[in-house]
Order: C-alpha cells, then structure tokens, then sequence
C-alpha cells in the first residue's frame, strides 16, 4: 500500500482528529504568519485564499470532479480556518474586550463550528456564508487603509465593495448556467445578504471593531512631558501594582493634573480623528451610571511601529472611579482604561518615578 493509499485510509477512519489537527494547523500557521494589519504581505495573504475557497467552491458548486477532489473540503476548511482566526485576532486588538466581546464571541463560535462534522454537513450555503463573513471581514479593514479614515461612508463603502465578489460569482453563473442560478441565489446571495445584515446591526450597535485602528498602550500619570527622546511619564505607582499603567490609583494633591497617555496604532499615511472621552461614575435613578464629563478631539497619523503618541489632561475633577476612552468620531471604542481618584492633603511626602517612552 502506498503512502497516499494509507494517508486516504486514515483521513476516511479518523475524520474528526484530521478536523482537529486541520483547525490546529489553521491557527499556528496563522499565528506564525500574522503581521501589520497594512502589510502588502498580510493583505497578499488574505486575497489569495480568499480567491482560492472562492474558486474551490465554485468547483463544489458545478459539481467538478477530479483526482483532488475529495481534498477540496478539508482545504477549504484549512483556509477558512485560518482567516477567521486572523480576523478574530484583529478585531480583539481593535477594541476593549467588553465592548466587542458579542462580535468576538460570534467570530469565534464560526470558528469552532468550521471544525464541527455537523456544521460541515450543511452544505455549500454555510460555506458561502463563511467565506461572505471573511470577505466582508477583509474589506472592513483594507478600505479604511486605501482611503486613510474611518467613519460610517468608509464602512458602508468597505460593505459595499466587500459584496462584490460573490455577487459577480452569482452573476458569472447566471450566464454561464441560468438553470443553476436559482440555486447560486439560495446558496450564494441568501447567505451572503444575512451575513452582511448582521454585519450592518452589529456596527448600529457599535459593536464592530474599528479596524484598522489599535491601541496598544493606555495609562494615567502625574505628567506628561514631551521630550527629544520621546515621553517623559511621571506616576508615583508603587513597584507591586504590575497590572496597573501608571497611576490608576490616583492621589491627588492640590494643584495635581490628571494625564492620559496613549499610543494608537494606525497604517502608514493614515490620518484622522480621535475622541478622548471622560467619564465619572455619578449616583443616578437610586443606582450609578458612568456621566461624561468631558471630550477632547486628538488628530493622530499612522506609520510609526509602536502607535501614533498622544495624551489628555484634565485639571477639574472630583473624587470617585473614572474611566477614560479612546473612541473613533462614529463613537466606536478603541480602547479605555479606569482609575480610581482620592484627593489628598497637600505637603505630603511623595515619590515619583519617571519613565521614557521613546
């Protein structure tokens, strides 16, 4: 028996562990491969598998046969897998966990369900449906990189742009098969349409990502200064609150400002607008509620490695828990942090630390 004939064997009596090892392969592969969300490699990458379950599809759809053809599921699985993967990561570094985490949950619930014998038994219209949910995926964060902004025009053009693809294939076989085209219409368009529908309610929700937008850095100081070297940061954190970024814990003497320091990660040439938002949480209706107190615009440019630097600061305060945002001008959350404020008496003993962000 020849290797091929024993590889045919152990795919045809263990497809469940070639499931697992298809979806394990996915992601480490991905995980290896995985770059700047505007990388000409990256953005390569996607359309070239994208194009290949595109055409493998298509085949399944006509009915093609051929020597690989009982290799043509698990490869589409292979690369579904690995760009649900890559998207779900984008889009968690796009955002704050809590406030994307019914987007991501979704993300990663397909991704699981790619792997399941159940799923896969549901034929070509799921399959589309995967490959609709990365198109449209791909395309909410390369149209932003080619137009350089964000906003609700650029989404619904990423949207629009993101369908086309799959409507031409329905087009395609409308002329070349009109007899099928009933059929492209249930197993192409149907999906695609609901895909896209779910795509348009999470975004009113403000529940999708803005990628390609990150923050990979956010923290509160005693001061913020800008230097020839970069960043001077000043907090007085003591060296065992390791989870916190600066002073999230803040004491504050008379005279005290309040910094908030960020770095945003955006494509090269990108440019446009943040919000930097502050919130109190404030005793409203026999509960509490986070009240806005204050909304500072911050223009940032992309390119530099590490995120675009920028910071706010706030010398009207009160005491109590607060938490800063960092939101795009369509209100979508990029990233926040919280922290706790405590006035103190002035003329007490304090020691800062300063470090350099460069």
């Amino acid at each position: 028996m020849s290797t091929l004939d024993r590889l045919k064997l152990y795919y045809a009596s263990h497809p469940r562990y070639l499931a697992a090892a298809f979806f394990a392969a996915g992601f480490v592969f991905d995980m290896l491969t995985l770059g700047r969300i505007d990388s000409w490699l990256v953005i390569g990458q996607q359309v070239l598998y994208l194009g290949v379950i595109l055409a493998l599809l298509l085949q399944m759809f006509f009915g093609k046969e051929g020597r690989l053809a009982k290799y043509r599921v698990p490869a589409v699985h292979f690369l579904l897998g690995a760009l649900l993967n890559l998207y779900t990561l984008f889009f968690f570094k796009s955002s704050s966990l809590l406030v994307s985490f019914a987007f991501l949950a979704f993300l990663v619930v397909l991704l699981l369900a790619n792997e399941s014998g159940r799923f896969k038994a549901l034929g070509l219209h799921f399959k589309f449906a995967l490959l609709s949910l990365c198109m449209l995926s791909f395309f909410a964060a390369v149209v932003p990189i080619a137009v350089r902004s964000i906003g609700l025009w650029v989404f619904l053009l990423s949207m629009l742009v993101g369908c086309l693809p799959l409507a031409a294939a329905a087009a395609w076989v409308r002329r070349a098969r009109p007899e099928l085209y009933p059929r492209a219409r249930r197993e192409i368009l149907v999906p695609l349409g609901s895909v896209l529908v779910g795509f348009l309610a999470f975004y009113l929700f403000r529940l999708i990502p803005p990628v390609p937008l990150s923050i990979p850095f956010i923290g509160i100081y005693h001061g913020v200064e800008r230097t020839a070297e970069g960043y001077l940061l000043t907090h007085e954190r003591p060296g065992w609150r390791l989870w916190h970024n600066g002073d999230q814990w803040f004491a504050a003497q008379p005279g005290d400002k309040v910094y908030v320091y960020f770095r945003v990660f955006s494509p090269s040439n990108f440019s446009d607008q943040v919000l930097l938002r502050w919130y109190r949480r404030s005793p409203s209706g026999g509960g509490e509620r986070w009240a806005l107190q204050d909304t500072i615009p911050i223009r940032i440019t992309g390119g530099r490695e590490a995120g675009f630097r920028g910071y706010g600061v706030k010398t009207n305060y009160q005491p109590g828990e607060w938490k800063v945002q960092v939101e795009t001008t369509d209100g979508r959350e990029i990233g926040r942090v919280y922290f706790e404020l405590e006035t103190v008496p002035g003329a007490q003993p304090r020691s800062f630390t300063s470090e350099l962000d460069a």
